[in-house]
């Protein structure tokens, strides 16, 4: 039987416009809770660090609530596109983008809070705004912890499963990625295709971890 190569092509399309999503909103969550103190920083802490902790069906829960039909939001997304957000695969986007966000900021707040601030009181005392100091004197000495952090929030990405098919369901050749085709495969007895598609995801995010792990060593002896 032909393996149907669908699953693994969304995954990869939903994982990377997860990471450049969550890359933007991660890199500036980072950014606040590493160099600024304001009222209420652990509640934010805690609400971003929730995607972690939480059973993947109740987040699941919570995305179909606030992105239903009857939601607010579901209701200007339906507006503005002609349809629904639910069971497309950009529902499956969300769901991994939520998920890849809470690694990335732990990741990056910490590769943040390691910068010489000695760098930064220069660059202020050179002129330097907020923003041109943050892009070109905080972000290129922590680059490689960041990228490394990029790159482990792709392959969360790339495995979320529960969140992913409460949202998007398991519609095939639409919403069907990757870890649900493999839960179908196994569920209908199709071993050769389970094996075959865990096989090649396996690998893909062993040598996803070996780039980061690699990424992290070189930004250590620098």
């Amino acid at each position: 039987m032909p393996i149907d190569w669908f699953p693994l092509w969304l995954s990869l399309r939903v994982a990377s416009l997860a990471t450049v999503i969550s890359l933007g909103i991660g890199l500036w969550l980072a950014y606040l809770l590493a160099n600024r103190e304001f009222r209420g920083k652990e509640l934010v802490d805690a609400i971003v660090t929730l995607p972690l902790v939480l059973p993947p069906t109740v987040l699941g829960y919570y995305l179909l609530v606030m992105l239903g039909r009857m939601s607010p939001i579901g209701r200007i997304y339906e507006s503005v596109f002609g349809g629904p957000l639910v069971f497309t695969w950009q529902a499956a986007v969300v769901a991994s983008t939520l998920h890849a966000i809470p690694l990335l900021v732990k990741s990056a707040r910490a590769a943040l809070s390691s910068v010489d601030r000695s760098y930064e009181r220069a660059a202020r005392t050179l002129g330097a705004s907020e923003w041109r100091l943050f892009w070109r004197v905080t972000i290129p000495l922590a680059r490689r912890s960041i990228v490394a952090a990029t790159v482990l929030a792709f392959a969360r990405s790339l495995g979320d499963f529960g969140a992913t098919l409460m949202i998007a369901g398991d519609i095939p050749h639409r919403t069907q990625t990757a870890s649900i085709a493999i839960y179908d495969a196994v569920e209908s007895g199709n071993t050769m295709v389970a094996q075959t598609l865990v096989l090649t995801i396996s690998l893909l995010t062993i040598g996803i971890v070996y780039a980061a792990n690699r990424l992290e060593r070189r930004q250590v002896r620098a």
